[in-house]
């Protein structure tokens, strides 16, 4: 079935994004300071990109790893049931976890992802999300760390996407349809 056809409205620059992150990782420093080694979680596949850029400014000794979880398929909306699609490699008892999302929407899925880690009985366990969307929240959870608040529109870029397009773009846009 062929995509709607839509334009994407420029919601937050690259310029702004790493001015965020560079604040963000002097904090989660501050959070983290004297462990032996933060263990980051990216959220796949959205987090990628962020992920990269803020262990990137981070000067704490990280390992990284990933958990892919999904709740949209190639929806537009989040569904209610989360599933792990690929789990973390490491053994986070007793460590430093940072779980890195792209954006926390209904908020499903990163609390699934957290009671999953809860259970694995890590040291400390906090989070950070690049985008926060609380007008659609179904959860009662929110992020230790927020890079922005975002509208209730669809958005896209930064590793965020519609149907598997528009992940690469260096910017967060909206996504706004048009007749075909």
């Amino acid at each position: 079935m062929p995509q709607p056809a839509y334009v994407i409205d420029r919601l937050i620059s690259a310029k702004t994004i790493a001015a965020r992150i560079e604040t963000l990782a002097q904090e989660i420093e501050a959070e983290f300071a004297g462990t032996e080694k933060l263990v980051v979680v990216g959220l796949l596949r959205g987090s990628f990109i962020f992920i990269a850029d803020l262990v990137r400014e981070l000067s704490l000794p990280v390992e990284v790893d990933f958990v892919e979880a999904s709740s949209y398929g190639n929806a537009m909306q989040s569904g209610r049931e989360v599933r792990i699609l690929k789990d973390l490699q490491g053994d986070m008892a007793g460590r430093d976890v940072l779980v890195v999302e792209d954006i926390v929407d209904t908020g499903h899925t990163l609390a699934h992802v957290l009671d999953l880690l809860r259970a694995r009985r890590p040291a400390r366990l906090k989070t950070i999300a690049l985008l926060d969307k609380p007008s659609r929240r179904e959860t009662d959870i929110s992020a230790d760390w927020i890079g922005f608040d975002c509208p209730d529109a669809f958005v896209v870029g930064y590793g965020i996407d519609y149907a598997q397009r528009n992940r690469a773009l260096p910017y967060i846009g909206t996504v706004r349809f048009t007749a075909s």
